[in-house]
């Protein structure tokens, strides 16, 4: 007999570690403390401590899809659908008051332009704004989440989240760019040119992975019919839309696996970098010539 008084006695009944007030004889086999019921995990062999479990998974690599994403993450789609939900709260504002859209599109206010005035925000809001009444009214909107609820969830599924918002934004951004170089007296708004870079993206993701791309080529081949056919669509925000989408989708989808985060992080940085160039450089020419 033990004349440890410190010792319990030997004819104690163990207990769970997380638990005291509960019997068990069950030990864990990594660490080999006791668990009751509520804190056993099973195990390859035996049962394991919620401890060692997440001490163990700390090690477990995470499955990653071929573009880098993690797999698990990716799963649920909160990108695309808080991209959706942003444009309908803006398109419901807009019908609540029409200053929306005279402070938020790429013309400015009384026909300036707002961007050449170092409004340059306009080129980002103008892409969540939508028109309420014109030519198309509501089915400009609903076409345009339409195909955001259709292509967003895969691509941001393969490319992860921050991948995925990176080429809505500057394939939007790019869309107002190539307007604003253009013709930078129109008032431009809506996705188109955000979703126009999903269709070009989409096309290099399914081309890297050898699926179909008859679908996409058709779908996309009717848009751009329409987009030159039909009254009252800014064929510079589809077109510089699909341009940006399209080299991004080329660098997330083709990137060497060894350099892949350097050209998913550069390549983004690089576009950023070259579009608000040629921004300053047209609004520097418009200013010089109203001097």
């Amino acid at each position: 007999m033990s004349t440890d008084p410190q010792s319990p006695p030997e004819t104690s009944v163990p207990s769970c570690y997380r638990h005291p007030g509960r019997e068990t004889y069950v030990r864990c086999t990594r660490c080999d403390r006791y668990i009751c019921p509520d804190c056993m995990r099973d195990a390859a062999v035996g049962h394991q401590c919620p401890e060692c479990v997440a001490e163990g998974n700390r090690g477990v690599r995470q499955p990653r899809t071929a573009f880098g994403a993690r797999a698990a993450a990716s799963a649920t789609p909160v990108v695309t659908y808080s991209l959706i939900a942003a444009c309908v709260l803006v398109y419901v504002a807009e019908l609540a008051s029409w200053r929306v859209i005279a402070e938020l599109q790429m013309i400015g206010r009384w026909g300036s332009i707002g961007v050449a005035e170092g409004e340059w925000y306009r080129l980002f809001t103008a892409m969540f704004l939508h028109e309420r009444g014109g030519n198309y009214g509501f089915l400009h909107i609903l076409l345009n989440m339409l195909v955001l609820w259709m292509l967003g969830p895969a691509l941001e599924q393969v490319l992860g989240r921050w991948r995925f918002l990176t080429l809505f934004v500057l394939s939007g951004l790019g869309g107002w760019v190539l307007l604003y170089l253009v013709d930078p007296g129109v008032g431009g708004l809506g996705a188109s040119g955000a979703v126009f870079g999903l269709f070009g993206a989409y096309f290099m993701v399914v081309r890297r992975m050898g699926g179909q791309l008859g679908p996409i080529v058709m779908v996309l081949g009717i848009n751009l019919v329409l987009t030159f056919t039909m009254a009252a669509i800014s064929w510079q925000a589809h077109i510089g839309g699909l341009v940006v989408g399209g080299l991004l989708g080329l660098a997330f989808a083709y990137a060497p696996a060894a350099r892949r985060t350097l050209v998913h992080v550069g390549a983004p940085v690089a576009t950023l970098v070259l579009l608000l160039a040629l921004v300053a450089l047209k609004t520097a020419e418009l200013n010089s010539g109203v001097a």
